[in-house]
């Protein structure tokens, strides 16, 4: 392969994971939208109070970002804990039988395509390269270098989701009391819309079906807590 052929696959790997995160963070800020809108909205539906809504919403977006980040740095320390023990299981097998490794390396590059010639080739260039990345690339494609910091995935979801949340927040409490609950239903709906579009492009799916789900989704949750709150207006609670 030519230099000028490396350069050009080298970095997908680091795109991909780029817009991995750039997806999750889409996620994340769709959450704290239809969270939020739907906190506020039932608030509001039962009381016209600025402080009072104000008050949920902060509180909302808090327990929410906490929520998220919690959540992830749990699941992504879990997962990365996981991914350390295979790579530390790899390690022992590259020491204790290499041999065995090289031919396992092999049949894995033979299996792809290459001829048998072809894959031990590869399989001893790579091994006499880097052994540990090569085996841990093409048994556990996994990058030895690149294993996501559970910190930063706890501090990105929080930030999507405080970032989705505070449009909501901020379209029930800019508007007259009169139009505050029609300006924020079409505020987060727009913005589901967005998400919906980004998301969908990013994982490269269906853009109606995704914009579709959240707008939907994010719909009934409104008209669910705009419900609850017109009830407890109406019950005194």
């Amino acid at each position: 392969m030519t230099e000028a052929a490396e350069d050009r696959y080298l970095p997908q790997t680091g795109l991909a994971a780029k817009l991995n995160w750039l997806r999750a963070g889409v996620l994340g800020a769709n959450d704290g939208i239809v969270s939020t809108a739907g906190l506020v909205v039932g608030v509001a539906a039962a009381s016209s109070d600025t402080d009072t809504i104000l008050t949920a919403g902060i509180a909302g977006i808090s327990a929410g970002a906490i929520s998220m980040a919690v959540g992830e740095y749990v699941s992504v320390s879990t997962q990365r804990d996981t991914e350390k023990a295979l790579l530390a299981q790899e390690i022992r097998e590259l020491e204790q039988d290499p041999d065995d490794e090289l031919d396992e390396l092999t049949a894995i590059y033979h299996a792809k395509g290459l001829s048998a010639e072809t894959a031990r080739k590869v399989a001893e260039e790579l091994t006499a390269f880097d052994a540990f990345a090569a085996h841990a690339e093409a048994e556990l494609g996994l990058n030895p270098d690149e294993l996501t910091n559970p910190w930063h995935a706890a501090l990105s979801s929080a930030i999507s989701f405080a970032v989705g949340a505070l449009l909501p927040l901020l379209a029930i409490l800019l508007p007259p009391t009169p139009a505050r609950i029609p300006v924020t239903m079409v505020a987060v709906l727009l913005a589901l819309a967005l998400t919906g579009s980004i998301s969908a492009r990013l994982g490269g799916s269906s853009r109606a079906r995704a914009v579709a789900r959240v707008v939907i989704g994010g719909a009934l949750a409104m008209a669910v807590t705009y419900g609850i709150g017109q009830f407890a207006d109406v019950a005194g609670i």
